[in-house]
């Protein structure tokens, strides 16, 4: 157990992100360490104390004011190696910056002196707010580490701007590096392909498709979080790479082939989420084609097989993904699940990711997806729809037992 021994204080304030507190509670307890959870008033209309009392196997803390824990707000500060507080609402945040004490919670956080993990959750537009950002200059100028938020869906529908707290694996994997806990990824050398590529006609003109890079940029920064080194080979995409994260950007299939057999060279782990243009123009103009009313015909050809052709070093373990759209119905998850099989075998990978393009939230240009992931060596594993990061953090763990 990673966290045998450790002795964790799990902050939870009022906001809808709670129910993801549930899941961190339990996570840590699995990795061994020891867990109070300290209830604020609001936090405890969302999530009841016994649920996280059944989670962790301890009683959960909510007032200053219980005589049996005198001075517990002493103890729970300079006893705990580390103080993880998610979600962390805008008020939690005000309060803690300015120093209050009116609460078990806050009383904690003013007289700790050692590490605090935050996970900011909130509507997108408070934590834009100028008060709020000041609150978080203030508290990281006192040591605090901070883990999100995250863009995505918020309680009020999606959002284009960060909000959404992280995924409890994101915060158990920075709660790990705080406590010195070396995952299995830790110094791994991780190699994601993501996004399109583009197959030109003329200067202007393409063969291309909607790929977003979400899901490989997800992965990216996943591992990351875990430890690992990290080459990201991107095609056209406007997503911002993930900081400590090495890009590598290409724009056609022949580019990402080479940029790929280059980084693989000592790498561990290979993610192949890009969806490459399959094809090409036979003949690509050197000047803009003039527009004919009477259209053209152009020959195409097919782009290298990026993972058929890959010379991998031994011990990679390789992981691709399939496209389908077949359909939701079960012929047509029956024939996904099938084509998905044949290219493990052919491509010589160890996993392969299936998702289709036609089930609504699982395709292109979205946040979230639907996937199921199959190995040579166990039952395939279906996973609910989710958002891409957590998909990312479930994929990370069905992959971790297969490093050599």
């Amino acid at each position: 157990m990673p966290l045998a021994g450790r002795h964790v204080v799990l902050g939870v304030s009022g906001g809808i992100a709670c129910y993801k507190s549930c899941t961190l509670a339990r996570r840590l307890t699995e990795g061994g360490a020891t867990v109070d959870v300290v209830l604020t008033a609001s936090a405890g209309e969302f999530v009841r104390p016994v649920t996280f009392e059944a989670l962790t196997g301890r009683p959960v803390l909510t007032s200053l004011w219980e005589r049996s824990r005198a001075l517990a707000h002493i103890a729970l500060a300079k006893q705990p190696d580390l103080i993880i507080l998610a979600p962390a609402t805008a008020q939690l945040l005000a309060r803690a910056a300015q120093g209050m004490a009116d609460d078990l919670l806050t009383a904690i956080l003013l007289a700790r002196t050692g590490a605090v993990l935050c996970a900011p959750a909130m509507n997108d537009a408070m934590y834009a707010h100028p008060a709020t950002q000041a609150n978080l200059a203030i508290l990281a100028g006192r040591g605090w580490t901070f883990v999100g938020p995250e863009v995505g869906a918020l309680a009020e529908g999606p959002s284009e701007r960060p909000g959404r707290m992280s995924e409890p694996e994101a915060i158990l994997a920075a709660a790990e590096r705080l406590l010195g806990v070396q995952s299995r990824w830790s110094g791994r050398r991780v190699v994601v392909s993501a996004g399109p590529t583009r197959e030109h006609f003329d200067p202007v003109r393409v063969i291309t498709n909607p790929s977003s890079g979400r899901m490989g940029f997800a992965l990216a920064e996943a591992a990351r979080d875990r430890g690992a080194s990290v080459v990201l080979v991107a095609g056209p995409t406007a997503l911002e790479v993930p900081a400590g994260v090495r890009a590598v950007r290409v724009e056609t299939t022949e580019e990402m082939q080479r940029a790929v057999q280059q980084a693989v060279a000592d790498a561990d782990a290979l993610f192949m989420a890009a969806a490459p243009a399959d094809y090409r123009p036979a003949q690509s103009a050197a000047a803009k084609r003039a527009r004919s009313a009477r259209g053209f015909t152009a020959a195409l050809k097919p782009t290298p097989d990026i993972l058929a052709a890959l010379k991998r070093p031994r011990g990679l373990v390789a992981v691709g993904f399939a496209l389908e759209s077949g359909g939701t119905g079960a012929k047509g998850k029956t024939a996904g699940l099938a084509r998905a099989k044949e290219k493990l075998q052919a491509k010589r990978l160890d996993f392969i990711v299936l998702n289709d393009a036609a089930e609504p939230g699982a395709g292109f240009e979205v946040r979230t997806n639907r996937v199921t992931v199959i190995s040579r060596s166990a039952p395939p594993v279906e996973l609910p729809l989710l958002d891409k990061r957590a998909v990312a953090d479930r994929l990370l763990d069905l992959v971790e037992p297969a490093l050599a």
